[in-house]
Formats: C-alpha cells, sequence, structure tokens
C-alpha cells in the first residue's frame, strides 16, 4: 500500500488527543495568566514581562535543550515535562485561593512552564518521525491535524474558557490546566516506546548544540526552511503590533470587531492546515511552500491598502491560510529528512531563530508606526515576506526537497533496524509495524 492510503498508526491517536487536551489548557492559561496580572497591577510595564517571560527559555536554552532532548528518552521527555507543569501551576493556584498572589510569582510560572514547553515541543517533534517510520505523506497528514487541534483549542475554544474560568475563582483556570497536563502525561505514559538513537562520540553539551545549529547552516533546504519563519516572525509580529491600532483607526472597529477580525486569521490557518497535505501532492511540497509564502506576502498587501473591515477580514483569512499550511509542510519535510539522532537539536535550533526574530518584529512595526504611518509596518512585511519568497525559492525547489527524500530513505535503508529493546522504564514497544 502507498503512503497516501495507508492508516496513521494507533499511537498517533493518543498524541493528538494528549496535544489537544494540553493545547487547550494552554489556551485557558493564555488567557487567564494576562488576567490575572491584571487583577494584581495597572502597570503596563510589569504586564508586558508576565506575557513575555514565556518566550525566554527559547531564546536563552532553545539549542542547549534540543541537544539535551537528543540525549534523552522521548517519549519519557514529554510525560515529564507535561507532569512538571502540572505540579508547577499547583502553586499559583494555591496562591491565588490563599490570596498571597504576585506578579514575580507569575512571572516565574510563566518561565517556567515555557521551560517546559521547549523540552515537551522538541521531544514530540522528534518523536514524530520514529513513530511514522519518517514517512513523508503521513508526517504531513499527521502534522496537519496536529496543526488543526492546536489552532482550535489553544485559538477558538481555550481563550474564552479561561475568561469564563476566572470568574469562578481566580485559581479555577490554572488547576484546569494542570488537569490538561495530567491527562496528556497519562496519554503519553502509553505511547509505544521508540528505540533511541545510536548514541554518538561522547562530546559535551554544547559541542552537541553547536554540531545540531552548523547542521541547519549547512544544509541549503534546511536553511531554507529555518529562513521562512524566521523572517516570517519579523514581517507578522510587526503587523501584529500594529493591527489593533490599525483596525480602530483605519478600519473603524471596535473591540468585538477586532477580535472578529483574529477570528477570521484563525479560521483561515485552520483550512491551511487542512489542505496542506492536498498542496504538497499536487504541487511537490518545495513549490507549495513558495506559493504559501506568495500568498501570506500578498495577503498581507491587500490587508494594508484594505478600505473596509471585511476586506481586512478576507486578507487575514488568506494569510492565515498561508500560514497553516506553512506550519504544517514545513516541520513534516524537516522531520522526514533529518537524522533520528539530530532531530531535536535541528528542530530546536529552527524555533530558536524564529523566536528570536520575533521582537525585531515587534520593534519595527512599533517604530515604522510611529515615524510615518500606521499602515507603513503593514507594507514593510509584504515586502520582507516576497524578498525572503524570493530568496529562499531555490532553497527549498522541489528538485532539493526530493533529493533530500531520496537520500533519508537510502540512508534509512543503508543503517540497520534497531532491535526492539526494552527501554529505560522496561517496556516494550507495543506491536509490530504494521499493528501499530
Amino acid at each position: 500500500m502507498t503512503s497516501d492510503v495507508r492508516k496513521l498508526p494507533t499511537g498517533f491517536g493518543r498524541l493528538w488527543t494528549a496535544q489537544t487536551i494540553s493545547s487547550l489548557g494552554d489556551g485557558v492559561t493564555q488567557a487567564a495568566l494576562p488576567l490575572l496580572a491584571l487583577t494584581l497591577t495597572r502597570d503596563p510595564m510589569a504586564l508586558a514581562v508576565v506575557t513575555a517571560v514565556g518566550t525566554l527559555p527559547w531564546l536563552l536554552f532553545g539549542v542547549l535543550g534540543g541537544a539535551l532532548v537528543d540525549r534523552w528518552d522521548r517519549r519519557r521527555t514529554m510525560w515529564v515535562a507535561d507532569t512538571a507543569r502540572a505540579v508547577l501551576l499547583g502553586i499559583p493556584a494555591a496562591a491565588a485561593a490563599l490570596n498571597v498572589l504576585s506578579i514575580p510569582l507569575l512571572a516565574a510560572v510563566a518561565f517556567l512552564l515555557g521551560l517546559g514547553g521547549l523540552f515537551f515541543d522538541t521531544a514530540a517533534t522528534a518523536y514524530l518521525p520514529d513513530l511514522l517510520r519518517r514517512d513523508p505523506a503521513l508526517l504531513e497528514r499527521a502534522n496537519s491535524r496536529l496543526r488543526g487541534a492546536q489552532t482550535a483549542m489553544s485559538g477558538f475554544v481555550g481563550p474564552p474558557a479561561g475568561s469564563a474560568l476566572l470568574a469562578l475563582g481566580r485559581a479555577v483556570p490554572l488547576l484546569t490546566d494542570a488537569v490538561s497536563f495530567i491527562l496528556s502525561a497519562l496519554l503519553v505514559r502509553t505511547l509505544p516506546a521508540m528505540p533511541r538513537p545510536v548514541p554518538e562520540v561522547r562530546e559535551s553539551l554544547l559541542r552537541q548544540a553547536q554540531a545540531g545549529a552548523s547542521y541547519v547552516f549547512r544544509d541549503r533546504l534546511l536553511l531554507g526552511l529555518a529562513l521562512r519563519p524566521a523572517v516570517g516572525n519579523v514581517a507578522f509580529l510587526a503587523v501584529e503590533t500594529v493591527l489593533a491600532l490599525f483596525a480602530h483607526d483605519r478600519l473603524g472597529t471596535d473591540t468585538y470587531g477586532f477580535g472578529l477580525l483574529l477570528t477570521a486569521e484563525a479560521t483561515g490557518g485552520l483550512l491551511g492546515a487542512g489542505i496542506a497535505s492536498y498542496l504538497g501532492r499536487r504541487l511537490g511540497t518545495g513549490t507549495a511552500l513558495t506559493c504559501t509564502a506568495v500568498v501570506e506576502g500578498l495577503a498581507i498587501l491587500c490587508l494594508a491598502a484594505a478600505p473596509n473591515p471585511y476586506v481586512a477580514g478576507l486578507a487575514l483569512a488568506v494569510c492565515g491560510a498561508g500560514m497553516g499550511a506553512t506550519m504544517v509542510l514545513g516541520p513534516s519535510l524537516r522531520q522526514a529528512i533529518v537524522p533520528a539522532h539530530l532531530m531535536g537539536r535541528v528542530a530546536s535550533t529552527s524555533r530558536m531563530l524564529a523566536m528570536c526574530a520575533a521582537p525585531i518584529g515587534a520593534f519595527l512595526g512599533g517604530w515604522l508606526a510611529t515615524t510615518y504611518d500606521v499602515r507603513t509596518p503593514l507594507y514593510a512585511a509584504a515586502v520582507l515576506l516576497l524578498a525572503m519568497t524570493a530568496v529562499t525559492a531555490s532553497m527549498i525547489s522541489n528538485r532539493r526537497v526530493e533529493a533530500a527524500l531520496r537520500a533519508a530513505a537510502a540512508a534509512d535503508v543503508v543503517r540497520p533496524a534497531p532491535a526492539c529493546e526494552p527501554d529505560a522504564e522496561g517496556a516494550l514497544p507495543s506491536g509490530s509495524h504494521q499493528a501499530r
């Protein structure tokens, strides 16, 4: 049977369910933490700190975290990270119940939650290609479902649920997220155990981290895949920084209308994630990625010139569709071509580049809006996206993608299949490849 019709293994269903539950909890906390901070202070800087510190682990420890994930059992890393985050959320929940909650405590919790997310996300990214035997078509289908569920839960369901739960008590949304982490950990614990990658020559953690980063920068295809979200984050954060002001001053929307604009973008993201595999099959992954980049740039250009909220909503939906498809196709291709023993470091390096680019985009958007006009950051973002497309088109061409997939398949054939030895917990992989 071809990979287009072969079913996803049953283990993926448990992984999908775990990440869906966890994404729901994340959406609840993403809405609740800023609102909790708002009950303690009206200082904009303090509120910004609580929001921003969650990204710091990726900036400070991204590549090192990937190196650690490549050393550790990935399934265990996931459920331990979820369990630790569940316990962690009990601290501010207790502080809220005892009325001793503070901004420094919320900031510390946000930072540690981000650190746990770093290890979980990196381990999950590295575990999935092992589970799916690095099949490119299955990886696209799996990432499409994971991305769709994440968008729905953290973008649609979680935030309003977090706001509603906060009305029941300051500890309620935090405890809800803790329960979601516990359920996720229990499900991940039941996933099939995967043989660990063949250990490398013993090196220091820093040297292994450097090896993973250099692997990305030496490979033109992987570098192109990493540049897409990095440059994209500069552009999208420039837009996001001024979007509320643009919607209010130029489109005449109120708070409710602005929420609908964000909903339109999230809806487009769901659609894009759903059709990503189809685009990859019809156009080839490289061409599809180039087309989605062009779509994103043109959509932002239309947003900048939008005369009313309806055109702006349509432009945001189209841009969201392009981003949704990109965030399925890019990671799926990376998972299919990167050797298993480097997957954690390569994934975390790419994610770190994207996270580092975000503050640059936010600063650029604010500066351009202040110096020129509120539409200027949108035009600049569109130009940046289209210029990035021209630069990376040859780096992620279909020819280069197909060559990388052939090389990865040949390496898998040459490399002897690892024996199904018990993992560190004494569990054997459940069932054969066909049964899973």
